[in-house]
């Protein structure tokens, strides 16, 4: 007859299948890397878990927008550069129609070149971004610039296009319009004018011959203008391109945190796993060995 109770059975037989389950629960951890995979194993670890899941998510597509602007920003910068020595030439050329000494002929030679440097203007106007839109496009309209058959150019839209967002409740212009670009210089009657508009105009005066002084004057003042206006939307440019990597920056520091964060609740330490498995497992071996000791003696062996 041998010597145990129901209890002693019931007893043994919860630590063995505690002390299993314990190990089967640090092997998984191992096996997957990860400290759950269910997540009634831990819901609060698991909704902290599903928020910081979202903000990476978030942070991708902001990361991708604020790449995209910067694409845009760094290809106006350098068409803005371009417009700059177009306007620069113009102006050259224009000093250089006002010298007494040139006749018609010298000043209609001018015209010609001006009227390369007007197209020359309108090419960089209609420049294409990188998603095949016009670089310098308004909020309506198709093209940014549209130019006549006669030369004259007119702008093809109203408005500057919506602001791209680059992060939580921050939103950024990575374009600017034709007209903020080539237009809203001031005349000497108060009103305003743009850069194609002053140069049509000059090489009007210059193909229609006779004094050009007073056109050369209102042209140099308009291309000064013009260089002005052109200079100030690309310090603006430079401006919000350096926001762009202040931005950038602080989405990078905020990854680093939360993938530290994400880790600590999720990620399996192998090293303490691994020890706590194999002080498991030797636990449960000893636990095996001594239950079935005990549970095999019998009076007989007692009484021995």
């Amino acid at each position: 007859m041998q010597i145990g109770t129901s209890q002693f059975y019931d007893t043994g037989a919860s630590q063995l299948s505690k002390l299993s389950a314990k190990a089967d629960t640090l092997n998984t951890q191992i096996a997957s890397t990860k400290k759950f995979t269910d997540p009634s194993a831990d819901v609060v670890a698991y909704n902290r878990l599903s928020t910081i899941k979202q903000a990476t998510a978030d942070s991708k597509a902001y990361a991708s927008n604020v790449s995209m602007a910067t694409s845009l920003l760094q290809q106006s910068d350098s068409t803005l550069s371009a417009i700059g020595t177009q306007l620069q030439q113009a102006a050259e050329l224009t000093t250089r129609a006002a010298n007494g000494t040139l006749n018609d002929t010298d000043r209609k030679a001018i015209a010609i070149q001006l009227q390369s440097i007007r197209d020359d203007l309108v090419n960089l106007a209609g420049t294409k971004d990188a998603r095949g839109q016009p670089l310098f496009g308004a909020a309506t309209g198709t093209n940014a610039v549209t130019q006549a058959a006669d030369g004259t150019v007119s702008f093809g839209g109203t408005g500057e296009v919506s602001a791209i967002p680059i992060a939580d409740g921050t939103n950024i212009q990575a374009t600017d319009s034709a007209q903020r670009v080539f237009g809203n210089i001031p005349t000497s009657g108060g009103g305003t004018t743009d850069a194609f508009a002053v140069l049509s105009n000059f090489i009007s005066a210059l193909n229609a011959g006779g004094d050009i002084s007073s056109a050369a004057g209102t042209a140099a003042d308009g291309l000064k203008g013009a260089m002005t206006q052109v200079n100030a939307v690309q310090g603006s440019v430079g401006a919000r391109a350096a926001r762009l990597d202040i931005v950038s920056t602080q989405s990078t520091d905020a990854a680093s945190a939360r993938e530290l964060d994400r880790s600590a609740l999720e990620d399996t330490d192998l090293s303490s796993a691994i020890a706590e498995l194999q002080k498991t497992m030797t636990v449960l071996s000893a636990t095996q060995a001594s239950f079935t000791k005990l549970g095999s003696l019998s009076l007989f062996d007692y009484l021995k």
